[in-house]
């Protein structure tokens, strides 16, 4: 009985490997940015439809490290320096917001499509929009729902434009979220997030 339950158990941590991998290419070569989507899809496309060998979205993020690792060496290097340099000239261009990156560039997996992604910090509403009007920044605007703990969600402002072919999104953000990032969609803990001075460290290693 002991050896057809861990048999069982090395099938299934098999079929997760599997689907994360699966999981993982898909979202480097379609560019599909829903850990879920991904994994639904890897799935139909592997037969396996067993809700225990579905991987967690931490397994798809090692898979796809691992997968721009192998096949895409020096080329994705050199694309996620460019786009951290990006992120630290408009960090240091919103300032005045305590503006922390996060996402694809901070983590390393991002690729060609990845936004910059940043959150800005303010009690005023409007204080960006002004911000982007005063500069003469076009942008266009949207509203995503972020969880902001355990209890609450919250939906928040998210402005989006182009600069030099990089893509950036500015998510506005209270003040006091500086002290408590928001909860990560891929794991439920709270996102990992870089200051303008932990950005410039990343770099220079």
């Amino acid at each position: 009985m002991h050896h057809a339950r861990q048999h069982a158990q090395i099938h299934t941590a098999e079929r997760r490997r599997r689907l994360a991998h699966e999981a993982a290419r898909l979202i480097a070569e379609s560019g599909i940015g829903d850990y879920q989507l991904a994994k639904r899809k890897a799935a139909s496309r592997l037969g396996i439809h067993d809700d225990a060998s579905l991987p967690r979205n931490h397994e798809v993020q090692a898979a796809l490290r691992e997968y721009q690792r192998l096949f895409a060496g020096p080329d994705h290097a050199a694309l996620l320096r460019r786009l951290r340099q990006a992120a630290l000239q408009a960090m240091e261009f919103f300032a005045a917001f305590s503006p922390r990156l996060l996402g694809p560039v901070l983590d390393g997996t991002a690729d060609a499509r990845s936004p910059v992604q940043l959150h800005l910090h303010s009690d005023d509403q409007e204080a960006v929009a002004r911000f982007l009007d005063d500069q003469r920044i076009p942008a266009d605007v949207r509203v995503r729902r972020l969880r902001m703990d355990r209890q609450r969600n919250a939906e928040v402002t998210v402005w989006g434009f182009a600069a030099d072919g990089v893509h950036f999104e500015l998510a506005v953000l209270p003040r006091q979220a500086l002290r408590q990032a928001p909860l990560s969609p891929v794991d439920g803990q709270p996102m990992a997030r870089a200051s303008a001075s932990q950005l410039e460290r990343l770099l220079a290693v």
